[in-house]
C-alpha cells in the first residue's frame, strides 16, 4: 500500500513537471525564433541599403556609336567672292605700290596713297554697324574708293561649279550618364566626339557654302565633325514633384537638340518632355526649364514648360563693347502626349541676334560677334502618331507647320559688307524691314516585323524662312532651313540581335538619300536678303550660292 502511495505522488509529480518543461522549453524557442527573424531583417535591411547605394541602384550608363559614309555632290552659280576680290585686289594694290611708287595705279591714284585707303576702307567698313552709317560710308563724295567698287568686282569672279566629296567618312560616339542624385534629383550629361576620318578640324566637311556649316561654334559642338575631343553636349540637373506637385526645375546645358519628329529618322525613342520641336530649334543650349504636368483625364499626357536659354554672352561692358546678350525665350504647350498621338505647341522669341558666332574657319576667316540684329520670333505646331497592325506592320507619321516673323533694328553687319537681319546685299544696305517666312516639314516611316524601317521625308521653306537649327544631323546643311525643297527616303535595317547592356540596346545598319532643291540663297543663314537662285548673276555674295545638293549616306550604329 505504501509503495502504490509512492508512485503515484511520483507520477503525479511527473505530471506536473512536465508541462512546465514543456512550456520553458518552448518559450526558449520562441525566443530564439524571434532573435533570428530580427537578425534576418536587419540583415535584409542592411542589403537593401548597400543595394541603394551600389551603381546600378543611381547611376544608369549608355551612349551611341556611328560609323556614317556620305558620298556629296552639289551645283553652285557664277557669284563675285567679296574676300577673294579684297585679296585680289590688296594684293594688287601692293604690287604696284612697290612697282609704280608714286605714280598713278588701278585706281587713278599714287599707288603707295591707294593701298593706304584700301586698307582704311576695311578697317573702317568692318567696324560700320548702322544703317546710317553704312549708306554714309558709300557715299562716294565722302568716300572716294566707294565708287570704285564697281570696278572691283571682277577681281572676285567665282566660276560656277560643282563641288564634291566622294567618300566623306565619319566617326562619332556619345557616352550618357544618368544619375539619381537624391530624392527627386536627377542629373543628366552627355558626351559627344564627332570627327571625320583623316581630319582634326572641320575642313574636310565643311566649305564656303552654308552658314551653319562654315564652322564649328558652342550650338553645333558634337554635332558636325570637328576634331576627337569628347564634349560636352548636355549636362543638366532636374528636380521633380516640387512641393509634392507635378512640377519640375531643370538647369544646365539642355537636351535641345535631336528633337520630335527627328527621332523617328535618327531610329531613337522619343526625347520626352524635355524635348523641343526640330523644325523650329536644333541648337546645344544652356539655360533653364520650369514645367508642368497636371493629370487631365481628357488631355492624357498633356505637360506644359518655360525655357529659357543664352545663346551667347557678350562679356563685361566696357566703351567699347556695346553688345548684348542673346537670349532665347520659349513656352511649349504639349496637350497630349501618348504612343498613338503627341501633340505640340511652340513659341520661341530670339532676343538680341549677332551676326556671327564665335567660331573659327577657313571660309572667310575667324569670326566673331560684332553688332546685334535685332530680334525673331518662332510659331510652331505639329502632331506625330503611330497606328499599329496597319498591315503586317506599324505606321508612323508626322507633321510639322513653322512660322518666323523677324524684328530688325537699325543695325547692319560690317563684317557681311552692311547687311541686317534678312535684309540688305553685299554693299548694298536696306531699311530695316520685317520679314515673315514659313516652313512644313512632314514625314512617314513603316516599321514591318521583320525589323526593317521604310521612311520618307519632305520639307519646304519659304522665300524668307529662317529657323535655329544648325546642330541638325545634316551634311550639307540642316535640310529644315532650306528656302526651297529636300526630299528624303531612307531604310533602316535592324540586327536581330539579343539586348545585353539595356534593353534599349541595338545595332542597325542605315541607308538614305537627301535632294536639295534650293529657290532662294541664305538657307540657315539669318544675315542679308534672300536671293532667287534663278536670278543669280555674278552678284557679290559672302557664301557660293548652292543650285542644288545630293547626299547619299550609309551607316552603322550601335546604341547601348
Amino acid at each position: 500500500m505504501k509503495k502504490s502511495v509512492g508512485s503515484l505522488m511520483v507520477l503525479a509529480f511527473v505530471a506536473a513537471v512536465l508541462p512546465m518543461t514543456a512550456q520553458a522549453e518552448s518559450l526558449d524557442l520562441q525566443l530564439k525564433v524571434d532573435t533570428l527573424t530580427k537578425e534576418v531583417n536587419d540583415l535584409k535591411g542592411a542589403v537593401k541599403k548597400i543595394e541603394d547605394k551600389s551603381l546600378g541602384k543611381w547611376l544608369t550608363i549608355g551612349g551611341d556609336y556611328r560609323f556614317r559614309v556620305d558620298s556629296l555632290h552639289g551645283q553652285t552659280a557664277a557669284y563675285t567672292d567679296p574676300n577673294k576680290m579684297f585679296t585680289n585686289v590688296g594684293n594688287l594694290l601692293q604690287s604696284e605700290a612697290f612697282s609704280l611708287g608714286s605714280a598713278n595705279g588701278s585706281l587713278g591714284m599714287p599707288a603707295g596713297q591707294a593701298l593706304a585707303a584700301f586698307m582704311t576702307f576695311g578697317n573702317t567698313m568692318k567696324k560700320t554697324t548702322t544703317y546710317a552709317g553704312a549708306l554714309s560710308f558709300l557715299n562716294p563724295v565722302t568716300n572716294p574708293l566707294a565708287g570704285a567698287l564697281g570696278t572691283l568686282a571682277p577681281y572676285g569672279a567665282v566660276d560656277a561649279d560643282k563641288p564634291s566629296n566622294e567618300t566623306l567618312y565619319t566617326n562619332k560616339f556619345g557616352l550618357e550618364l544618368h544619375a539619381k542624385a537624391s530624392q527627386n534629383v536627377t542629373v543628366n550629361v552627355k558626351l559627344d566626339m564627332y570627327k571625320s576620318f583623316g581630319s582634326q578640324n572641320d575642313d574636310a566637311t565643311t566649305g564656303n557654302y552654308f552658314a551653319d556649316r562654315v564652322g564649328v561654334f558652342d550650338g553645333t559642338l558634337g554635332h558636325t565633325p570637328s576634331d576627337s575631343a569628347l564634349n560636352v553636349d548636355r549636362a543638366y540637373a532636374t528636380w521633380s514633384n516640387i512641393a509634392d506637385q507635378p512640377v519640375w526645375f531643370s538647369v544646365g546645358r539642355r537636351p535641345s537638340t535631336n528633337g520630335a519628329p527627328t527621332n523617328l529618322k535618327l531610329n531613337n525613342e522619343r526625347p520626352g518632355n524635355g524635348g523641343t520641336p526640330a523644325l523650329l530649334v536644333d541648337y546645344a543650349f544652356d539655360g533653364m526649364t520650369v514645367g508642368y504636368a497636371p493629370d487631365i483625364d481628357a488631355l492624357p499626357g498633356a505637360y506644359a514648360k518655360i525655357c529659357y536659354g543664352r545663346g551667347y554672352d557678350s562679356g563685361i561692358k566696357v566703351s567699347s563693347n556695346n553688345l548684348k546678350d542673346t537670349d532665347m525665350l520659349g513656352v511649349a504647350v504639349i496637350p497630349v502626349d501618348t504612343d498613338p498621338l503627341r501633340v505640340w505647341l511652340q513659341w520661341n522669341r530670339g532676343y538680341n541676334i549677332f551676326d556671327f558666332p564665335v567660331m573659327s574657319n577657313t571660309a572667310f576667316g575667324n569670326t566673331a560677334p560684332s553688332t546685334n540684329l535685332g530680334d525673331i520670333d518662332w510659331f510652331g505646331a505639329g502632331a506625330m502618331s503611330t497606328l499599329k497592325n496597319v498591315g503586317p506592320g506599324n505606321l508612323n507619321l508626322f507633321a510639322d507647320f513653322g512660322l518666323s516673323v523677324t524684328r530688325p533694328n537699325d543695325n547692319v553687319s560690317g563684317q557681311a559688307g552692311f547687311q541686317g537681319l534678312m535684309t540688305g546685299s553685299f554693299f548694298s544696305p536696306e531699311a530695316p524691314t520685317s520679314k515673315t517666312g514659313w516652313a512644313a516639314f512632314a514625314g512617314v516611316r513603316y516599321d514591318l516585323p521583320s525589323k526593317t524601317k521604310l521612311g520618307f521625308e519632305y520639307n519646304h521653306g519659304s522665300k524668307d524662312w529662317i529657323t535655329f537649327t544648325p546642330a541638325s544631323d545634316d551634311m550639307w546643311t540642316s535640310k529644315v532651313g532650306t528656302r526651297g525643297n529636300v526630299y528624303e527616303p531612307y531604310i533602316i535595317q535592324e540586327l536581330d540581335l539579343k539586348p545585353i547592356s539595356s534593353y534599349l540596346s541595338k545595332t542597325f545598319f542605315k541607308i538614305g538619300y537627301q535632294y536639295y532643291d534650293f529657290e532662294y540663297t541664305g538657307s540657315n543663314n539669318w544675315v542679308g536678303a534672300p536671293v532667287k537662285i534663278s536670278d543669280i548673276s555674278n552678284n557679290m555674295m559672302m557664301m557660293a550660292p548652292v543650285k542644288t545638293a545630293h547626299d547619299v549616306y550609309a551607316t552603322f550604329e550601335v546604341k547601348f
